[in-house]
C-alpha cells in the first residue's frame, strides 16, 4: 500500500508540475497581452462593495398612504378623490396591516437581495406583449468625429474590440467598480481605492461613504453577456452561458458565429477581429427567404410554440448558439445619412428581419456607421447599459484598436454561418409574422424635438432643475391638446441599494396642474408664473430624492399587492379601483439618460393612448424622442405643443 501511495503521490506531482508549465506559459502570455487584454484593472474588486451595500427599505404604510393620495390628487375629481381617500384609509387600516408585516417578515427572510428584485423580474418574465417597442429600448452612439473611423468595418471592429475587453475585464472582476462620488476631486483618487480595497467586503461601502462616494449595485452587470431571455409559454426564462467565447453577427438576415477568444482565453488581436468581420461583411450570401429573427417580434407564447417547433425539427443546437453567443452584433445595409427619425425607426425596430430581439443587447451598425445598442430590458435597467455604453464608447473615439490603414489578417478566421432547417410549418410562421410587424410598425408615429433655446446649464442658472423643467413641459404640451392631466412614469434608479431596480417618480403634482392651467388662461403675470415654477421645481427635486432613496409609493404597493397573492389572500379593491388604474395607466412614459456619449435614445409607448418620451437636458439645448400610436395620438402634433411649451417657460425663466 505504501508503495501504491508513492507512486500515486509521484504521478500527482508530475501532474501538477506539467499543470504548473503549462500555467506559467499561459500566464506568460497573459502578461505579455495584458495590457491588451483587459479595458480596466482595477485595484478594488469589481463586487467589492456589493456585500455591504444597504438594503432598499420598505416605505412605512403611512408614508405610502400619503404618497400616493398625493399623487392622485391633481388627475381626479373632487368626488373622485373623495372615494379615493376612503377606499385608501380603508385598505390601511385593514388588510394593509397584515400586507405590510407579512411583507417585511419576506424581507427580513431574504437579506441576499431586496422587497422588489423578485417581483420585478417576475412581472417582465410573465408579460406577454412583444419585446420590441413595447420594452426593449435604443441607445444610440455620438459618431466617432474622425469620418474615417465611421466607415461600418472600422466602426464595427473598434466596438467589438472594446465590448469583448469590457467583458473580460468584468469576467477577471477586475472592471472598475460602479460609484457615485459626490466630490469626484476628493473621492475619485488612489487614496479612496487604496482604502476602500483594504476593507473587509462587509465593511467597504462604509468606507466610502466617509469619502462621501456611494458604490452602487452591480448585480445587474452579469446579465450584460452570454445570456438571452428564452420565450416559453405563460413565463419567459433568462438563459446564460458564460463558458462561451463566441459572438453572433447578423447581416442580410442571416447569422454567423466566431470565436473572439483563443483556445487559451486570450483575446484576437485587432487584425483578427478585422479579418473575422471583413470576411463577413464581404459574404455574398442572399438574403433567406423565411429570416427567423422576425418571430422575435411576436407576442411571447406565440414564440414560445414556434421555437418548440424549430427545435423540434433539427435547430435545437444552432439556436443554442445564438442564446449563448457573448452578445449580437448587428450589421445593417442601411444608411442613416444624419436623418434622426431613421435613427429612432432603424434602432427601436426596423423591419425585424435582421434583428434577434431576444438576446441580452444587440449592438447595431449601419451601413454608414451609425452605432446603438438595443437590449432586452428584463434583466436589467438603464445603470449597467449606460456604464457599458460609455466606456466602450470612450476608448473607441479617443483609443481605438483599428485605424483605416489596419490589414485584415487570415491567420484566426474561425467564421461560420449558421444554416437552419425550415420546414413549411416553420416557413409560415415566419411569413405570418413578417405581415403582423409591418402593421404594427406602421402604426407608431415617432417625432424628436431638438430645443436650443435652453440648456441643462441656463436652467441651473435660473435655479430650476432641469428635469423639472423637462417634466413641466410634457405636462404643459399635453393640457395644451388636452385639456386634462393624466397618469405620468418617470423613471428613477434605486441602484444606490443591494439589487435596487426602479422607483416611479410622478411628476403630475398639484404644482405642475397649477402652473399648466394657469398659463394656459393667459390670466397671470410672468412673475406669478415664476414663482409656481420655482416651487414645482422645489417639489420635483424632493420627488426624486424620496424615489431614489427608495422612500416612493409605486413599487411598495405592487409588492403588497403580490404578498396578498403570494399567501392566498383575497385581492384589496383599491387594486381594482378606477384610481389606481387611472393613476397607472402610463399615457405619458418617460425616461432620460443623459451622458456625453448618447447621441439619441427612445422606447415605444407603454400605453395605446400613450407616448413613450426619452429625453435628456443637454449642455447646449433639450430634447426629447417622442413614440406614439397614430390610431391614437400625433407624435408630431405633441412635439409642436412641446416646443411651444419650451418657448413659453423659457420666456418666464427670463422675465
Amino acid at each position: 500500500m505504501l508503495t501504491v501511495n508513492k507512486v500515486l503521490n509521484s504521478n500527482n506531482l508530475r501532474i501538477k508540475n506539467v499543470t504548473g508549465i503549462r500555467n506559467i506559459t499561459k500566464k506568460a502570455k497573459n502578461v505579455r497581452n495584458v495590457d491588451y487584454q483587459y479595458m480596466q484593472r482595477s485595484k478594488v474588486p469589481t463586487m467589492h462593495f456589493q456585500k455591504s451595500l444597504p438594503r432598499l427599505p420598505i416605505p412605512e404604510l403611512n408614508n405610502t398612504q400619503d404618497r400616493y393620495l398625493k399623487a392622485l390628487k391633481p388627475l381626479l375629481t373632487n368626488e373622485q378623490y373623495s372615494a379615493a381617500v376612503k377606499r385608501t384609509n380603508s385598505f390601511v387600516a385593514n388588510e394593509g396591516k397584515e400586507l405590510q408585516t407579512k411583507l417585511v417578515a419576506k424581507d427580513k427572510a431574504n437579506k441576499h437581495t431586496s422587497y422588489i428584485s423578485d417581483y420585478w423580474f417576475d412581472l417582465y418574465l410573465r408579460d406577454r406583449a412583444p419585446l420590441p417597442i413595447n420594452y426593449n429600448p435604443l441607445l444610440v452612439f455620438q459618431n466617432d468625429t474622425r469620418p474615417a473611423y465611421n466607415a461600418q468595418l472600422l466602426r464595427a471592429t473598434n466596438l467589438l474590440v472594446s465590448a469583448v475587453r469590457f467583458m473580460l475585464s468584468l469576467r477577471e472582476q477586475i472592471l472598475d467598480p460602479e460609484v457615485y462620488h459626490m466630490q469626484p476631486k476628493k473621492s475619485n483618487t488612489s487614496l479612496f481605492r487604496t482604502v476602500t480595497g483594504l476593507l473587509p467586503e462587509s465593511l467597504s461601502w462604509y468606507g466610502a461613504y466617509l469619502f462621501k462616494a456611494f458604490p452602487l449595485d452591480m448585480s445587474q452587470f452579469d446579465g450584460l453577456f452570454n445570456a438571452t431571455r428564452l420565450p416559453l409559454l405563460n413565463k419567459d426564462k433568462i438563459y446564460k452561458d458564460p463558458t462561451c467565447n463566441h459572438v453572433v453577427v447578423q447581416k442580410n438576415g442571416n447569422f454567423y458565429i466566431f470565436d473572439v477568444l483563443d483556445s487559451d482565453g486570450n483575446i484576437l488581436s485587432p487584425s483578427d477581429f478585422l479579418g473575422n468581420l471583413s470576411k463577413i461583411i464581404n459574404d455574398n450570401s442572399p438574403k433567406p427567404t423565411h429570416p427567423l429573427g422576425i418571430l422575435t417580434t411576436q407576442n411571447r407564447n406565440e414564440w414560445a410554440k414556434q421555437r418548440k417547433h424549430l427545435e423540434e425539427t433539427g435547430n435545437h443546437e444552432v439556436l443554442r448558439k445564438i442564446d449563448s453567443a457573448i452578445f449580437n452584433l448587428v450589421l445593417d445595409d442601411f444608411v442613416i445619412e444624419d436623418n434622426k427619425h431613421r435613427i429612432l425607426t432603424q434602432f427601436l425596430h426596423a423591419d425585424g428581419l435582421n434583428r434577434w430581439f431576444d438576446k441580452s443587447f444587440s449592438m447595431i451598425v449601419t451601413k454608414d456607421g451609425v452605432s446603438g445598442i438595443n437590449f432586452e430590458h428584463s434583466w436589467g435597467d438603464g445603470v449597467a447599459v449606460l456604464r457599458f455604453f460609455q466606456d466602450i464608447y470612450a476608448e473607441t473615439t479617443t483609443n481605438p484598436f483599428v485605424n483605416p490603414d489596419t490589414k485584415p489578417s487570415n491567420n484566426s478566421i474561425t467564421v461560420k454561418k449558421l444554416e437552419f432547417n425550415i420546414d413549411d410549418k416553420s416557413k409560415s410562421f415566419v411569413e405570418k409574422a413578417k405581415m403582423e410587424y409591418k402593421d404594427w410598425c406602421d402604426s407608431l408615429s415617432i417625432d424628436y424635438i431638438l430645443y436650443e433655446g435652453l440648456t441643462k446649464g441656463a436652467c441651473k442658472k435660473f435655479k430650476v432643475s432641469p428635469d423639472c423643467i423637462m417634466q413641466l413641459a410634457f405636462q404643459a404640451a399635453y393640457h395644451l391638446i388636452n385639456g386634462k392631466f393624466v397618469g405620468t412614469y418617470e423613471s428613477c434608479s434605486t441602484s444606490a441599494f443591494k439589487h435596487g431596480r426602479t422607483e416611479t417618480m410622478r411628476p403630475c403634482t398639484d404644482k405642475t396642474k397649477e402652473f399648466c392651467e394657469i398659463l394656459h388662461s393667459n390670466k397671470t403675470s410672468h412673475q406669478e408664473l415664476r414663482s409656481i415654477m420655482q416651487e414645482c421645481s422645489s417639489y420635483h427635486s424632493e420627488l426624486v430624492k424620496q424615489a431614489a432613496m427608495g422612500q416612493g409609493f409605486d413599487r411598495h404597493m405592487f409588492a403588497l399587492m403580490k404578498i396578498a397573492e403570494d399567501n392566498n389572500m383575497p385581492r384589496p379593491e383599491l387594486y381594482d379601483s378606477y384610481e389606481y388604474k387611472f393613476l397607472n395607466k402610463s399615457i405619458l412614459s418617460t425616461s432620460t439618460l443623459s451622458a456625453p456619449s448618447v447621441l439619441a435614445g427612445g422606447f415605444g409607448p407603454v400605453a395605446k393612448e400613450g407616448f413613450g418620451i426619452a429625453y435628456s437636458a443637454f449642455p447646449d439645448k433639450l430634447g426629447a424622442a417622442v413614440a406614439s400610436y397614430r390610431a391614437h395620438n400625433n407624435s408630431t402634433q405633441f412635439v409642436e405643443a412641446l416646443h411651444k411649451s419650451f418657448v413659453d417657460i423659457t420666456k418666464i425663466l427670463s422675465g
